[in-house]
């Protein structure tokens, strides 16, 4: 049986229509409050690679706190631009939804939140 996921920011209207579509098909989703609790490194790490995606393409480079911390320097790693995001989780693109299946993890971004209809088939 399947688990599903979502790093929600219910003050977000992308996060708030997405919960909308997985509750519409029924999709019993657990909801993490990631700016109350921000997910650990090795979690984001592992988020990253659901998604198919690099740390870096996870960063709302919009916030205020990525310019105050240089992230859009390119000689930054992986691994600080992890540890960014989990001091300062607003920086998190949002918001991704999760599905796991025993060991199998895969995840999408809702923006826009239709992403998530290929991911609940």
């Amino acid at each position: 049986m399947s688990q599903y996921f979502i790093y929600h920011n219910p003050r977000c209207s992308k996060s708030r229509q997405t919960l909308a579509l997985l509750q519409e098909n029924q999709i019993e989703t657990e909801q993490i409050l990631y700016l109350e609790n921000p997910p650990t490194v090795d979690t984001l790490s592992d988020l990253c690679e659901a998604l198919g995606i690099t740390p870096r393409q996870l960063l709302r480079k919009g916030e205020t706190e990525y310019r105050e911390l240089s992230l859009g320097n390119e000689t930054l790693g992986d691994t600080e631009v992890l540890k960014a995001m989990q001091q300062h989780p607003r920086l998190i693109e949002r918001p991704i939804v999760v599905r796991r299946d025993g060991k199998k993890v895969r995840a999408v971004l809702g923006r826009p939140p239709e992403n998530v209809i290929d991911l609940i088939k």
